[in-house]
C-alpha cells in the first residue's frame, strides 16, 4: 500500500508549474497537510494561532483587518489579488456561487466542486429529491409549508432549506414553539422529521478518481453546556468512543451508508470530501441518515492531524482531498485508520463572549486554537487532544471533566 510520502511527492509533481492557494477565515482549516509542501499557500485572517504558524512557514500570508474577513472578503482584498497570478490553483473550505464567479473573473482554477451539486445535496428540501432510493435512510419525514404543520402533541425536529451545525433546526416539543415559527416563517418551505433520540456520529469520505473511501467515524459531541446554548450545535469530535459504543454490523451498515452516498455524489461529478452524519435509536439501534455535507467537514484538519500521529501506514484525509481535486490517481491508497483522538469547541454563549486560552499541561493535548469571533455562537477555542473526551453519550470521562 502506498504512503503520504508518495502521494505529497506526487502532489508536489503536479504543483510544480501552478501554485495552489487554499484562501479560508480561519486557518485551522488549511493546515491538514505538510506545510513545507512546494508551491501551498494558505491565504487567510490574521490570529494568534495563524500569525504563530506564520513565523515558522512563510507560505502561509496574513491578512490583518479590524474584522475578521469571510473568505468572499479575502478572496477580493488587494492583498490577494496581488498574490494570486492568472491560472493558479485556489481551494476554499466551502464553496459557493459568488465565490465561483470571483475566481472566474480573475482567472483562478477553482478546485472546488460545483456549489449548485453542493447546495442540492446539503439542502434539506432539495436533498430528499436527490437521494432518490437512499431516502429510505432518512428517519420518517415530510416536506411542507411551515404554515401548514400542525402540533399533534409528539415531538419533532422542524428544519428549513439550509442549516449549518444546526443553526435551522429546531426541536418542536410544545405548540407555543410551533405557533412562533409559523408567525415568521409561515411560508417557508419545511422538512418535519421524527424525533429520534440517540447519539449521533460523522464520519469524512472521499470521492477519489473512481474511488470511495469511507473514513474514521467520530461520535459527534453536540450541545454540551455550557460550550453551546444550542441543543443541536455541533461542539466536537471524539474518535475513540464510536468503537466502544458501536456494533460491528452498526459500523458496516454505517460505512454502507457513507458508500452509497459517495456513489451518488460521483455520478454526479463529485471530487474530494463529504461528510455523512448518522444518528443511532437508542432503543431499537436502528441507523438513520442526518446529514450529508457536501464539502470539506469542519473535522477533516483534527482527523488528519490524529492520523499523522498515528505513524500508521496510508494517507490523511486531507491529503486525499488534494489529491482527488488535483486529478491525482487514486490506486494504492487508503485512509489512515485511527481509533483514539478528539477536539471540542468554546462557542461563543450568553455566559461566554470572550475567555483566555487556559493553561494545560497534558501530552495529549496537540493544539490549542483561539479565534478572533464575536458572534454569538461563533467558535471562540478549539481544543485539539490525542485521547478521546467522552465516557459514553453526552457524559465526560475523567480525562474530559479535568479539560
Amino acid at each position: 500500500m502506498l504512503n503520504s510520502n508518495s502521494l505529497l511527492k506526487a502532489i508536489s509533481k503536479r504543483l510544480l508549474k501552478r501554485r495552489l492557494f487554499y484562501v479560508c477565515r480561519d486557518v485551522e482549516r488549511a493546515i491538514g497537510v505538510d506545510l513545507t509542501l512546494p508551491n501551498y499557500y494558505i491565504i487567510t485572517n490574521y490570529s494568534e494561532f495563524s500569525a504563530k504558524l506564520a513565523q515558522q512557514h512563510p507560505n502561509i500570508i496574513l491578512i490583518n483587518e479590524k474584522e475578521q474577513l469571510d473568505t468572499r472578503d479575502l478572496l477580493a482584498h488587494t492583498k490577494t489579488k496581488n498574490t494570486i497570478k492568472k491560472n493558479d490553483f485556489v481551494l476554499v473550505f466551502k464553496n459557493n456561487a459568488l465565490i465561483e464567479s470571483q475566481c472566474r473573473k480573475n482567472g483562478w482554477k477553482l478546485l472546488n466542486p460545483s456549489s449548485k451539486l453542493a447546495d442540492k445535496v446539503e439542502s434539506k428540501i432539495s436533498q430528499v429529491e436527490w437521494l432518490g432510493g437512499l431516502v429510505e435512510y432518512l428517519p420518517p419525514h415530510q416536506i411542507d409549508i411551515c404554515g401548514n404543520v400542525h402540533w399533534g402533541g409528539k415531538s419533532f425536529i422542524l428544519q428549513f432549506n439550509h442549516s449549518h451545525t444546526g443553526s435551522g433546526t429546531f426541536f418542536i416539543d410544545s405548540d407555543k414553539k410551533l405557533s412562533d415559527l409559523k408567525a415568521k416563517f409561515s411560508k417557508r418551505e419545511v422538512r418535519i422529521t421524527d424525533f429520534i433520540k440517540g447519539p449521533v456520529f460523522t464520519n469524512n469520505n472521499a470521492v477519489w478518481g473512481n474511488k470511495i473511501l469511507t473514513g474514521n467515524i467520530s461520535y459527534q459531541i453536540t450541545g454540551l453546556s455550557p460550550f453551546t446554548d444550542n441543543k443541536f450545535a455541533t461542539i466536537g469530535n471524539d474518535w475513540a468512543l464510536p468503537h466502544k459504543i458501536l456494533s460491528k454490523k452498526q459500523i458496516l451498515q454505517y460505512k454502507k451508508i457513507a458508500s452509497e452516498v459517495g456513489k451518488k455524489l460521483s455520478k454526479d461529478g463529485w471530487k474530494g470530501l463529504y461528510g455523512v452524519d448518522i444518528i443511532v435509536n437508542d432503543k431499537s439501534g436502528q441507523i438513520y441518515l442526518l446529514e450529508i455535507n457536501a464539502r470539506q467537514p469542519a473535522s477533516t484538519t483534527c482527523e488528519s492531524l490524529l492520523q499523522k500521529l498515528s505513524r500508521k501506514s496510508g494517507v490523511s484525509t486531507f491529503e486525499a482531498h488534494l489529491a482527488s481535486l488535483l486529478g491525482l490517481p487514486s490506486d494504492g491508497y487508503k485512509l489512515i485508520p485511527i481509533d483514539d483522538g478528539a477536539q471540542i469547541v468554546q462557542r461563543v454563549t450568553n455566559k461566554i463572549s470572550e475567555m483566555r486560552a487556559p493553561k494545560i499541561k497534558d501530552n495529549a493535548l496537540i493544539n490549542i486554537i483561539k479565534y478572533n469571533n464575536t458572534l454569538f455562537g461563533s467558535d471562540l477555542i478549539r481544543f485539539q487532544f490525542s485521547k478521546g473526551l467522552m465516557k459514553e453519550h453526552n457524559v465526560l470521562n475523567a480525562f474530559g471533566k479535568k479539560i
